[in-house]
């Protein structure tokens, strides 16, 4: 019985040392920056805040399925589901788990950008976000 509640004990606290922040992110993005362009200085809020509302000469942005306010709730364009608020001080949630800031970094990126994002658009993206209160 102590082998099993030990087990669970450790098990527990391995996923809480694989929860990150969403500092934890920008900082990971920073990084791969760095190395994508040794220019790069820093990301940009108001960069990030354009890059959000923009069409990038396709039909969609960020904004056609989150809204207009990151820190409310969106819809997806085509299929009408309810999206939860995309800022991390809206929904704690976000930005927390490395499996579905990947996934969802992807998707959204092809589907807004027909190309993956760079390290610095996601970045700067992020860097917006957690300026929403």
């Amino acid at each position: 019985m102590r082998l099993i509640i030990t087990t669970a004990i450790t098990a527990l606290f391995s996923l809480a040392a694989q929860a990150e922040t969403p500092v934890d992110f920008q900082n990971r993005f920073a990084t791969q920056a760095q190395q994508e362009n040794p220019a790069f200085t820093g990301f940009s809020v108001e960069r990030g805040k354009q890059w959000y509302a923009s069409t990038h000469g396709r039909e969609w942005s960020c904004a056609s399925c989150h809204s207009s306010n990151p820190a409310a709730p969106g819809q997806h364009a085509t299929t009408g589901k309810v999206i939860g608020p995309l800022a991390p001080a809206a929904n704690p949630e976000r930005f927390t788990r490395a499996d579905k800031v990947e996934k969802w970094f992807k998707r959204n990126c092809n589907d807004v950008l027909g190309r993956p994002c760079t390290a610095q658009e996601k970045g700067d993206v992020l860097s917006y976000l957690l300026t929403i209160r």
